[in-house]
């Protein structure tokens, strides 16, 4: 297919932090099943020419270059609904966007978009009735997945006991002090740690070069009073109010930057009850590292997320665990079980090379609205050529 494709190239839209996950595994992917991107960075031609004129081009590029798809993953509110729902309603092409963040943001975002699309893609079994409760019909629920063409497990020797790549967000930095307090030599990396971020290549080497990866899937927002379904629900009317004004791009910045800090006052626990702060639930979800760390030869030790259990046997292709205490038991665990740490990490690889890579996730999805796929086996064997890229500007 041809497919105009829209999203960020670059990680947050900043260049100086290297490409985006959006790159390295929904555009590659893509690019290597064979598919002919136009490539729409529209955070960079934002940047460059404006939001207006940004939005005029890729109504320009969807009429002028007529792609089978435009596949978008949107970021906030870069793009014009209106010029969405034009190309969705008054051109040949379909328009489908993949929402990443349902779990916690389908009232404050995605019910506003969704009806921009002719279809949406979700990773959460929780959205499906809230979809259902807006008449919206044209969702497809998959999964996030493991670009095999990238992630490769290496040759070398295991160096890391155990490792830990992400941000410091959230209860995070509790937990890795609780393993290390518990006697685990603990190795971190990414944005709030004093290692920094790792490049692309080296945390896939990482990944596969450390006995036990531990995924901290929880998300950064905690379930508390201040984000209460009750709370939630108001302050998504007044970010769809917000949204809705005729107000420029930077009053509506500073608009959600208040509900943002307002969210935050009022879940924010007392310092002076640590009790309160170590209580708080951090809802559990399926992320990409899920899928990434198995597809790498990897071994996974990761919280028990909603469905996770639906795509990997659980002690048997990952392990997974409840509490802190238990994180700490079961690291030191397969630390002393060699063989059978090793035949969980072989078994998870070969479970997610069979079936959770984004070449089966795409084309389910094509099938399902109608586009045309090749044969999985032809592009899981490496026989399709990539496509071409042509940069939109």
């Amino acid at each position: 297919m041809r497919i105009l494709y829209v999203a960020l190239k670059y990680d947050y839209g900043k260049l100086e932090q290297g490409y985006s996950f959006e790159h390295h595994n929904f555009y590659h992917s893509l690019l290597h099943m064979g598919h002919d991107i136009l490539y729409f960075d529209f955070m960079t031609l934002m940047q460059e020419h404006g939001r207006e004129s940004m939005n005029r081009r890729l109504l320009e590029v969807a009429k002028e270059e007529r792609p089978d798809l435009l596949f978008a993953i949107l970021f906030r509110e870069e793009l014009d609904k209106a010029i969405l729902r034009e190309i969705s309603g008054a051109t040949d092409t379909l328009t489908l966007n993949w929402f990443c963040d349902d779990h916690w943001r389908f009232d404050t975002f995605s019910r506003d978009w969704a009806p921009c699309f002719n279809w949406v893609v979700t990773t959460a079994k929780s959205a499906l009735p809230k979809y259902e409760s807006l008449g919206y019909r044209n969702v497809i629920k998959s999964q996030w997945a493991c670009n095999h063409f990238l992630y490769r497990g290496c040759d070398r020797s295991l160096q890391y006991p155990v490792s830990f790549v992400g941000r410091a967000h959230g209860n995070r930095p509790e937990i890795i002090a609780a393993i290390r307090d518990g006697g685990v030599d603990m190795h971190v990396w990414g944005t709030g740690w004093d290692s920094g971020r790792l490049s692309q290549a080296e945390m896939i080497e990482v990944f596969s070069r450390s006995r036990i990866n531990l995924n901290l899937s929880n998300a950064s927002t905690p379930t508390s009073p201040g984000n209460a379904p009750g709370r939630r629900a108001v302050r998504g009317w007044l970010s769809r109010t917000l949204n809705s004004l005729p107000f420029g791009l930077q009053i509506k910045t500073r608009g959600r930057q208040w509900l943002a800090s307002l969210s935050d006052q009022q879940s924010a626990p007392k310092r002076s009850d640590q009790s309160t702060a170590s209580g708080r639930l951090y809802p559990e979800q399926i992320k990409a590292r899920n899928f990434e760390i198995p597809g790498c030869g990897g071994f996974l030790l990761t919280g028990l997320a909603e469905d996770l259990e639906c795509y990997y046997e659980v002690n048997k292709e990952i392990a997974c665990f409840h509490s802190v205490e238990e994180l700490v038991d079961k690291a030191q665990y397969y630390l002393r079980n060699e063989d059978e740490r090793a035949a969980i990490a072989n078994a998870g690889r070969q479970r997610t090379l069979r079936e959770h890579t984004y070449v089966h996730r795409f084309n389910e999805v094509f099938q399902h609205v109608g586009l045309p796929s090749l044969p999985l086996s032809a592009i899981l064997e490496g026989k399709v050529n990539p496509g071409r890229v042509q940069e939109v500007c």
